[in-house]
């Protein structure tokens, strides 16, 4: 697969730096990212499920590691720790939809054929009837001048909304407008009661809600964040539904889908009031339980703009013990994302040894976040109500999965496209030698499915690097090999310390995301949206600069 290599901007041509940063930088030693992707992906951490003895012992290593450094306390009531509230819902057996065409009797469809709720984390029982509304993709988009709400009245109704976007928007845009998180904030914008999405493919299954669905609560006890549920704005029903129920219903108002999907791939909106009511009866019950962020900070060296911060951040948590593959029930995560913690840790020694003189002006965070394989939940939680002012947090640097399985010779700056942040990625990455590409993967939505992009939700200017495709063999196809080791080892007990690893490819990831932070936190000005974006229009315009 091809690989666009991004060009230089003039504004991004040079770095130059202090001889106690390159000192520093030259100090980052591949057997110390390894010993800390040894000691979290080890099986007596049992693969780091929060709530979990493993997990506690990982919050204990990542904290005692950061005091080693000097990192100073930045979490709850003077603690390296942010305690995060997570609720554990699940759906009671035999939840009930219903369609009702003209006033006729009603028709049940079968529950996880046709459709699936998902637990409602506020209400343990909700019964409504309310009528169905097609929404097309669900997007309001002015920018790109696409709105599958114009001249639709949803208010007091429930959405069916396929999965997807026009072929015409950029990948990051699309990935974003597909997300189950934004297609519900649309529908309540326009006052839905309800949304069920559906996959426009036959062979697509349907959510499994077996195992509950997870969100967060705050310090009152109310939800503050989920992956499939929006608290507080009017949305009872969140579910998922067939292509074949789309397509009755479709049928019942005189269209079709096929009519439809040519409509909405071509980027003309294909809305429309579907003759059907909806019969919903469901029930949910709750489990809940403590997990942790962990949180350290180092002071600024500019007594105006210390007061600022830059975050670096990668997830802690991973799936624990589960069904085995190939005899082995442990998700280690060593990859994913014991290699991402490591990262940060060693990003914050590097920091660490720099004399206070030195220092960014900005104040720097190190923030370990749990839940992120329940939703981004502790991301989500530490974005919206971080340990500090969250007007003052200018920019994250997430590290998710870097795959250092091959030299790493290009990266991909997923998110930096969108504000000022890719100039400083720019700099550092050709003070390393490295080339700068777009996604060679775009269809994996990679912008949206890690924890920089609650930052992003909050208007905070974010990105997440991950390899490029360049290879030392000239072929630049490293995407292909990520893919056939994805396949083997992604989610899967098979990712632990034994696998394939390229150490020194992470020592490089730890020196280019040092240096993009580092640069940031030195910045007078703030890291800013690019004029008319997406991301800045939807979550960056009410922040204060």
């Amino acid at each position: 697969m091809a690989s666009l290599a991004l060009p230089l901007t003039a504004a991004a041509q040079s770095l130059t730096l202090d001889k106690s940063v390159t000192s520093a930088l030259k100090k980052v030693k591949a057997d110390d990212v390894k010993a800390h992707i040894q000691y979290l992906a080890d099986d007596k951490l049992r693969g780091r499920q929060p709530d979990t003895e493993g997990y506690q012992m990982a919050v204990d290593y990542v904290t005692k590691q950061l005091q080693s450094f000097g990192v100073k306390p930045a979490g709850d009531n003077g603690s390296y720790v942010q305690k995060v509230r997570l609720r554990r819902a699940f759906l009671q057996p035999e939840p009930l939809l219903a369609l009702i065409e003209d006033k006729k009797v009603p028709t049940p469809l079968r529950a996880g054929e046709d459709f699936v709720y998902y637990p409602n984390p506020e209400q343990a029982k909700v019964f409504q009837q309310a009528p169905l509304v097609f929404a097309g993709y669900g997007i309001t988009a002015p920018e790109l001048k696409y709105d599958d709400y114009a001249g639709l009245d949803v208010d007091g109704k429930i959405v069916v909304v396929l999965r997807g976007a026009p072929k015409a928007f950029p990948s990051t845009v699309a990935a974003a407008s597909q997300d189950l998180l934004m297609i519900m904030q649309n529908a309540a914008r326009h006052r839905a009661t309800g949304v069920l999405v559906v996959s426009p493919s036959p062979k697509a299954q349907l959510p499994s809600v077996k195992r509950g669905a997870y969100s967060v609560l705050d310090a009152k006890g109310k939800v503050a964040a989920s992956r499939s549920y929006l608290p507080g704005v009017g949305l009872r029903v969140v579910g998922a539904a067939t292509v074949g129920t789309l397509q009755n219903l479709l049928l019942a108002a005189k269209s079709d889908t096929g009519r439809v999907l040519t409509a909405l791939r071509a980027g003309k909106p294909a809305s429309l009031p579907l003759r059907t009511v909806a019969k919903v009866d469901f029930g949910s019950t709750y489990k809940d339980l403590d997990s942790y962020n962990v949180v350290g900070q180092l002071p600024g060296s500019d007594k105006a703009l210390s007061k600022e911060y830059v975050v670096h951040s990668a997830h802690l948590d991973h799936l624990g013990v589960a069904a085995a593959v190939k005899g082995d029930s442990i998700y280690n995560g060593a990859h994913d994302n014991a290699s991402g913690v490591a990262s940060v840790l060693e990003i914050a020694r590097l920091y660490s040894q720099l004399k206070e003189k030195e220092r960014p002006k900005r104040s720097v965070l190190f923030v370990l976040q749990t839940g992120e394989e329940l939703g981004l939940l502790g991301s989500a939680y530490f974005a919206a109500h971080p340990t500090v002012p969250k007007d003052k947090i200018v920019a994250d640097v997430n590290t998710d999965m870097p795959t250092i399985i091959a030299p790493l010779l290009s990266v991909v700056p997923l998110g930096a496209q969108h504000s000022s942040l890719m100039q400083p990625v720019q700099r550092a990455a050709q003070y390393l030698d490295l080339a700068v590409e777009n996604d060679p993967e775009p269809e994996q939505n990679r912008f949206i499915r890690s924890d920089q992009y609650s930052f992003v939700m909050q208007g905070i200017p974010a990105l997440h690097i991950k390899y490029g495709n360049k290879t030392a063999d000239g072929k630049n196809n490293l995407s292909e090999l990520v893919q056939k080791w994805r396949a083997d080892t992604y989610h899967k007990p098979q990712d632990d310390i034994n696998g394939l690893f390229d150490f020194e490819a992470g020592v490089k990831y730890v020196q280019l995301n040092f240096l993009i932070g580092y640069q940031i936190a030195n910045d007078p000005q703030r890291p800013t949206w690019n004029k008319g974006d997406f991301f800045g229009s939807r979550f960056g315009a009410g922040r204060r600069q």
